[in-house]
């Protein structure tokens, strides 16, 4: 629908035109006529149709109808009659009025016309015979019954009556009706299908049924029929062609003795998708919502035992067309060209036709019709109307409408006015444009101020109405109309042009040499004229450069006439092409620097191990790029699964000179996977390093290293335990390391040996009865692998194993020291000629009511005859022994002794803490602690006092409830107090934090505590006993 300004024009002496506002629109269906199949049956009583058509159209459209192409004159007296757009038929003759009808719409601007309906007429008439022959057969032979259908339209359904209604053959196996021909087959007569058979046929449409006669069926009486392979005579066409989207079903059924299995198969080998149906005892294949993919050739086969049969028919696919891209409506100027594309799918492929008001549009010389566009050039008036593509193939046709309307327009500038302003430079080119509207085209003049502009060898008018002017002067500046006219008018557009200097960049194209991590200015000056504001815009290699990112390389340095930038820290990626592109309203030009950077060589490549060694391997490489500096020399690095990252290897030659490239590596270990590296330096300095070589396994060689810290002693009762550190995989020069453990008593001429052949192995020992305990042995441990052996390591003396000690200790006191302590002392066992030393002594101690496997262990070294158990509980007895100990073991026990250890010390910490000062004097008080019945009785007490809370306190003991200290009165000091009896220390008071002192007098309390500043020493003065 459009609302549209008509433009209505009446020429008599002059033109007189009236705009109008009204809703105009083409025609467009909103309903469509569809096929219909009438019953004939039903001819009798309404013998009426009525097809459908209706179209949307301002002014309202008038409609017309074809059968089979040809137009229908639907007057009165006529069977064919018009309401609205609906064609009603009446007095229906299935002779005459059956075919293809469209419906045509038209108003004032044109014409279109609907999709093709049919209309079809059903009927199914009756059997002409009554009575048919005897079909005789022998029981075990296949037989196929006739239904022979009457003349009839449209699809049959088929089934038969067995002997007399409502007793229907029920199909399996054995049993087929085809619903193709209405036949019924049975594969194998057996003696219960002796009676009469009548086909039955069903019009899905007209819902009509008919019978046909009687065919009886009986059994001969001259045998059995014998077994034989399967005979298809139910198959499918060679070809079938499917529509996109239905429904194909495929009958197969076979004949034969025993009855054929059936069944069906893709000869692609493609299985069959979920949606595929095998109904009827297998004898029909169905394919609902038929695709593409599903397209191919089947195969049906039948078998039993006495053979196979096969038949195969094609299944090929096909869509009607369906518009994809269709045209639309379009308002074009005369003289404008057309061009409208219509595309569809479809297979087979569509074909494309166009239509224009209802008829066929043929090509001309303006008209092109080519593969479904359509092309019309130079639009005249005429030209407009009504559009349709119709797309078709074999199996159907769609389409599509569009309106063409050309109109005829005065020249208009409103929406295509003159550019404003026009800046142009002195001795440039200059482009005016002159777009208006207006059709069909006129005439385009031009002039400059009052004047009329006339063309010269400076000044053209093109074409199209623009105007160009070359090498433009100052004198060029100033106003320009541009007059278009055609037959319905005149119309003007004004702009001014303004004339500048040019811009002209001073810096001439150079090369620039830097070295890696300077840095350069890229010079950019420009004069200009002084009106116009330049941009500067800088490319590195035809890629702009953003500056405040490329990790802030990159700075503007220049000022308002220049665009200079700076790179700092120049790196090897910065190499390359730099343009300075300058661009004012008028002009643009650029300037190009080539921005050469000298920097360490790039990484060697293809590095080649070759010529490998048990010690060297020769290298091979090829140089990286040099970066404008020549390589002066190589480095060769390598690592190994053994070493911390790379290291430098030492080579022949010494020192690498940058023309070779090749170096033999030398000092390398046996057996151990390298990979090699090479670096590249020059005078800048050394570059990134090459891609590792592969790895490479240099030869094996029998062993160099001995093990180290050969030692032994320990061990159980005629046992030699030598032990040692195992010789590092990197040393160990070739596969099946080992070693050899050579042995032999002090004094002893001739060695042992042993072969121990495991690398990780640490230790090895030797047991034998006639071993001495803690006798001195030489040992020596060497080496071995599969190349051969190596040497022997130093010679080292070491002791057998030696007895546990054999006596016990004996004088064995105990003395309670306080309710944590015990001290124990025992007589020291001598040194005797039997090798059996002493380390030291070992006592376990336990509580009267536990048992002694629950002691706990507490050993001494060496000599010492006395020992003190710490943590042991107050008032509680223990058991005490002793025994001597060394690697051996420990020896037998001492007698058991028993102690009591003291009651606890008091518990309760000292009360009532009083502090004073007085001239430079603290005065400590505190209330007596008096210890409860199970405790020790109090004997004196502790002063702890420091400087602050983490050094170590100075002690002073009193058997007084009060102290008198001097001290210095700017000092901060802590002071504890705690008492003590017999069974060791007590509860502490609380921590006293003592402030420097203010004034003369001052008073606290335990429970007044200061924040502790620097203390200093402090000298407490009073009649005690002081320990420090």
């Amino acid at each position: 629908m459009k609302n549209l300004f008509v433009t209505i024009c009446v020429y008599n002496t002059m033109p007189f035109c009236l705009s109008v506002r009204t809703v105009l629109q083409s025609p467009v269906f909103t309903k469509q006529p569809g096929s219909i199949v009438y019953p004939v049956e039903s001819m009798e009583k309404s013998r009426e149709v009525v097809f459908s058509c209706e179209a949307q159209a301002s002014p309202p459209p008038v409609y017309r109808w074809k059968l089979n192409g040809t137009e229908l004159n639907p007057k009165s007296g006529s069977h064919f009659s018009l309401s609205g757009g609906n064609l009603r038929i009446s007095h229906l003759n299935k002779d005459q009025d059956a075919g293809t009808y469209q419906c045509l719409a038209s108003n004032a601007f044109g014409t279109i016309v609907s999709r093709e309906a049919s209309l079809k007429f059903a009927y199914l008439e009756n059997f002409k015979t009554h009575r048919r022959s005897s079909v005789s057969v022998r029981e075990g032979q296949g037989v196929v019954l006739l239904c022979g259908p009457p003349p009839h339209s449209g699809d049959l359904e088929f089934s038969w009556i067995f002997n007399e209604y409502p007793t229907f053959v029920e199909q399996d196996t054995r049993r087929f009706i085809s619903q193709e021909t209405g036949n019924l087959y049975i594969a194998k007569v057996e003696p219960s299908d002796v009676g009469n058979y009548t086909c039955v046929i069903t019009h899905p449409v007209t819902k009509s049924r008919v019978q046909g006669p009687l065919t009886p069926l009986v059994l001969r009486n001259d045998g059995v029929m014998g077994e034989y392979e399967p005979k298809i005579e139910v198959q499918f066409p060679d070809m079938v062609h499917v529509a996109k989207g239905s429904t194909v079903k495929l009958e197969c059924f076979a004949l034969g003795n025993p009855v054929p299995s059936v069944n069906w198969r893709k000869v692609d080998g493609v299985p069959f998708p979920r949606k595929v149906d095998i109904r009827k005892a297998s004898a029909v294949l169905e394919i609902p919502y038929f695709q593409q993919e599903d397209a191919g050739t089947y195969e049906c086969v039948a078998e039993n035992s006495r053979g196979m049969n096969t038949v195969k028919g094609k299944l090929s696919f096909y869509a009607p067309p369906h518009l994809i891209e269709k045209p639309q409506d379009v308002q074009k100027l005369i003289d404008d060209s057309l061009a409208w594309e219509c595309k569809a799918t479809g297979k087979p492929k569509p074909s494309y036709r166009w239509m224009k008001n209802g008829e066929n549009l043929a090509p001309a010389e303006r008209v092109q019709v080519s593969n479904g566009a359509l092309l019309i050039s130079r639009l005249t008036l005429s030209d407009t109307g009504m559009y349709q593509c119709v797309a078709g193939n074999k199996y159907g046709e769609v389409y599509s409408n569009a309106e063409l309307r050309v109109i005829a327009v005065a020249p208009d500038f409103s929406h295509n006015q003159l550019r404003s302003q026009t800046l142009v430079k002195v001795g440039g080119d200059m482009l005016i444009e002159c777009k208006p509207k207006m059709s069909p085209w006129g005439v385009i003049s031009w002039r400059k101020g009052s004047e009329a502009l006339q063309p010269s060898q400076r000044v053209s008018i093109l074409d199209n109405g623009n105007l160009r002017i070359w090498n433009v002067s100052k004198s060029d500046a100033g106003p320009y109309t541009c007059i278009a006219r055609n037959q319905f008018g005149v119309a003007s557009s004004t702009g001014s042009v303004t004339v500048k200097e040019p811009t002209i960049i001073t810096t001439l194209p150079a090369t620039l040499d830097v070295t890696v991590g300077e840095s350069v200015v890229l010079p950019c000056q420009v004069s200009h004229d002084p009106s116009l504001d330049l941009t500067f815009t800088w490319f590195f290699n035809d890629q702009l450069i953003h500056f405040g990112s490329h990790g802030g390389f990159f700075e503007k340095v220049g000022g308002h006439a220049a665009g200079d930038i700076m790179i700092r820290n120049i790196q090897l990626r910065h190499a390359g092409k730099y343009t300075c592109a300058v661009q004012t309203k008028v002009d643009s030009l650029s300037v190009a620097v080539d921005l050469v950077v000298r920097g360490p060589p790039g990484s060697p490549t293809s590095i080649q191990v070759e010529e490998i060694t048990d010690t060297t391997v020769t290298l091979s490489w090829r140089p990286g790029a040099d970066n404008h500096s020549p390589i002066t020399a190589y480095t060769i690095q390598a690592r190994t699964p053994f070493s911390l990252g790379w290291q430098a290897v030492s080579t022949v030659p010494k020192v690498v000179g940058g023309q070779r490239l090749t170096a033999t590596v030398i000092d390398l270990s046996p057996w151990v996977d390298y990979e090699f590296r090479v670096l590249a330096s020059n005078t800048i300095g050394t570059g990134e390093p090459s891609k590792p070589s592969k790895q490479a396994k240099t030869k094996g060689t029998s062993p160099k290293v001995t093990p180290a810290s050969v030692s032994g002693g320990g061990g159980s009762r005629s046992e030699l335990v030598i032990t040692w550190e195992p010789v590092p995989e990197e040393q160990q020069n070739g596969a099946g390391f080992g070693y050899v453990v050579a042995f032999r008593p002090h004094g002893a001429t001739g060695w042992m040996q042993a072969a121990v052949p495991s690398a990780e192995t640490s230790k090895y020992i030797f047991k034998n009865e006639s071993v001495q305990p803690f006798s001195p042995f030489q040992v020596k441990v060497g080496v071995y692998n599969n190349e051969g052996e190596g040497p022997f390591g130093h010679v080292t003396t070491i002791y057998s194993a030696e007895e546990e000690p054999g006596r016990a200790p004996t004088r064995v006191r105990a003395k309670s020291l306080s309710a944590s302590q015990i001290e124990v002392s025992w007589k020291a066992l001598p040194w005797n000629a039997s090798k059996k030393r002493v380390l030291g002594y070992e006592l376990r101690y336990w509580k009267r009511r536990d048992k002694e496997d629950t002691a706990s262990v507490q050993r001494t070294v060496g000599n010492q005859t006395s020992t003190i158990i710490q943590g042991v509980r107050g008032s509680t007895t223990y058991y005490i022994s002793v025994r001597a100990y060394n690697t051996a073991g420990a020896g037998p026990p001492s007698a058991t002794v028993n102690v009591t250890t003291k009651k606890p010390p008091p518990s309760q910490p000292p009360g009532k803490v009083m502090w004073n000062t007085s001239n430079s004097k603290i005065i400590l008080n505190w209330e007596q602690v008096k210890a409860l019945e199970n405790e020790s009785e109090v004997t004196g007490y502790k002063v702890l006092y420091k400087k602050n809370p983490h050094s170590h306190p100075n002690v002073m003991e009193t058997n007084t409830t009060s102290v008198e200290l001097s001290l210095p009165t700017d000092e901060d000091y802590i002071i504890q107090i705690k008492p003590f009896g017999e069974g060791g220390e007590g509860s502490s008071s609380r921590q006293i934090t003592i402030p420097r002192i203010a004034g003369p007098n001052a008073v606290g309390s335990a429970s007044k505590v200061s924040t502790l500043s620097a203390l200093s020493t402090i000298a407490l003065s009073f009649t005690a006993r002081t320990s420090l």
